[in-house]
């Protein structure tokens, strides 16, 4: 009977010595099997979770400075491309339009008396031209008068010397000697005359010539001021299309179609140009993507064009696919704004992430999906 106990006793202990090597053995058998289909995979996959949604967010930033009179939407809003989303104080713009506008037409008002300067200046230019005119046939005609005064200057002094021959042989008598010797005085005073009118001519022509001079160079010297005003003109309407490009600057609106988020003003605010009053973003699948960050040991076979199957964080068990569109040139860290410098002397080696920038197929699951969720992308290297 005692035979038969320890018997009984002795059994279940020698089950239970075979236990603990099965269940190893398992555990391994499953470790081995599980690591080489990993092996497997790794040889045709490489994955990542460090990866992103990304999208295109459309800052909305004013072009010039002014106080905010009004905003006509609210946060999570959906708007279009062009719709008004804030108005800024344009009080002092449309001063600076009138002020533009009276320039312009003082500018044009300045033309126009250049050019009546040019006119008048040419019109002087040809009574100077006239005068000359007058002057040349006035000095030709002196010249024929001279030339017929000397002619009777000549005759008056040979009757003059013929009739004093018969004055002493006593053939005449003194008074017609008398009117011979006047009528030489006078055609020798009138030769006199005749030249100093020629003078007077010639200086009158000189007269005509200087101003003739003189309006051709007023007039070639207003040619350029109406270069210089037209200039002008130019000028000052450039400052009116400028002043109303400004006034159309008061009103902020939306670049594109999307959802407005991060509102960053409000009424009465004093913004600048560049400062950023709310982002809108494009929430279509097709306008969105993946950025996933890989180690660099995983890029040596990774090229463009392969399929990714990418899982979001917020939706469980859904896969969505995708290409891979393209690989950044350089590595992350040398893109931000404190790059690393390794000739300082504290190298320490890290392994760097490279962006990869992933296409979302449009056949895809329409997901609600936004910029800065969370994703598992694993790519087929094949």
């Amino acid at each position: 009977m005692e035979d038969t106990i320890i018997t009984e006793e002795a059994k279940p202990k020698g089950i239970r010595r075979f236990i603990f090597p099965i269940i190893l053995i398992g555990i391994l058998s499953f470790g081995a099997w599980y690591g080489f289909g990993k092996w497997q995979f790794s040889k045709t996959h490489v994955t990542t979770d460090n990866a992103q949604v990304d999208g295109n967010l459309n800052p909305v930033i004013p072009r010039i400075p002014g106080y905010v009179t009004a905003v006509y939407f609210k946060e999570n809003q959906l708007v279009k491309a062009g719709d008004t989303l804030a108005k800024l104080d344009d009080r002092d713009i449309k001063i600076r339009i009138m002020q533009a506008e009276a320039a312009v037409a003082n500018a044009q008002a300045n033309v126009a008396v250049v050019r009546a300067n040019i006119k008048a200046a040419s019109a002087n230019g040809k009574t100077a031209k006239s005068g000359i005119d007058v002057a040349n046939a006035g000095i030709d005609a002196q010249d024929a008068g001279v030339e017929a005064a000397k002619i009777r200057v000549w005759k008056a002094n040979e009757d003059f010397k013929r009739f004093s021959n018969l004055l002493n042989e006593g053939v005449i008598t003194q008074q017609v000697f008398d009117g011979i010797k006047a009528e030489k005085e006078a055609s020798e005073k009138q030769l006199e005359i005749i030249k100093k009118q020629k003078e007077i001519s010639k200086k009158q022509q000189q007269v005509s010539v200087n101003q003739s001079n003189a309006s051709s160079e007023m007039v070639n010297a207003t040619s350029e001021n109406i270069a210089v005003a037209e200039a002008g003109v130019k000028a000052r309407m450039a400052d009116l299309e400028l002043a109303k490009l400004n006034l159309s600057f008061t009103y902020i609106i939306a670049p594109a179609d999307g959802q407005v988020s991060k509102k960053n003003v409000q009424v009465g605010q004093f913004v600048q140009p560049g400062q950023s009053l709310c982002t809108v973003l494009n929430d279509e699948t097709l306008n969105l993507w993946i950025t996933a960050n890989f180690k660099e040991t995983q890029l040596e076979k990774m090229k463009e064009g392969q399929k990714v199957d990418i899982e979001i964080d917020a939706f469980k068990g859904k896969t969505i696919k995708g290409t891979v569109q393209s690989l950044s040139a350089a590595t992350g860290a040398k893109f931000a704004l404190l790059p690393p410098d390794n000739s300082s002397g504290n190298f320490v080696k890290v392994v760097q992430k490279v962006p990869v920038r992933i296409f979302l197929e449009p056949s895809n699951e329409k997901l609600s999906l936004r910029p800065g969720m969370s994703a598992k992308v694993i790519v087929n290297l094949d």
